[in-house]
């Protein structure tokens, strides 16, 4: 099986129940927000913190590296309300894969990267982050097809 996949869905409602279905997933979507009143780096490790008992230099460490494989260091001191689109999805895919869930839900990217070409980002990002992860499901509208078409 393919680590990346995307998922072309009819409605919310078939949306709706892969989540549902896949309770062991992380969703990586617009409803669940950022900590605003953390950094990118803080929004990473208080994950690992708080849900492996990480300690923090061993989370800043985990947390630098995947900042680093995705190319994103440059935002790590930045808060919520200063991060682009791309910024703010990096952080919360990286909040994801730091606890190595045995699968990855992008919920709608349409939502996530609004100002992107976005399969074309997501195939880029998701590349450079390959090692890091085990499966990773796009869940799209079966409408945006042709977005993806030798794409992803």
């Amino acid at each position: 099986m393919a680590k990346k996949r995307v998922i072309l869905l009819a409605d919310d409602a078939a949306r709706l129940k892969v989540v549902e279905e896949n309770p062991q997933a992380i969703l990586v979507s617009e409803t669940l927000p950022l900590r605003a009143n953390l950094s990118v780096m803080e929004n990473i490790t208080v994950v690992l913190q708080f849900r492996t008992n990480s300690y923090l230099g061993e989370a800043n460490d985990s947390a630098w590296r995947l900042l680093t494989q995705a190319g994103y260091t440059a935002c790590s001191e930045q808060r919520d309300p200063d991060l682009t689109y791309e910024e703010r999805f990096v952080t919360k895919l990286l909040r994801a894969i730091v606890l190595r869930p045995p699968v990855i839900l992008i919920d709608r990217p349409a939502m996530l990267l609004p100002d992107s070409n976005y399969p074309v980002f997501l195939n880029k990002l998701l590349l450079a982050l390959d090692a890091n992860f085990d499966q990773c499901w796009i869940l799209d509208y079966a409408w945006n097809a042709p977005l993806y078409n030798n794409r992803v």
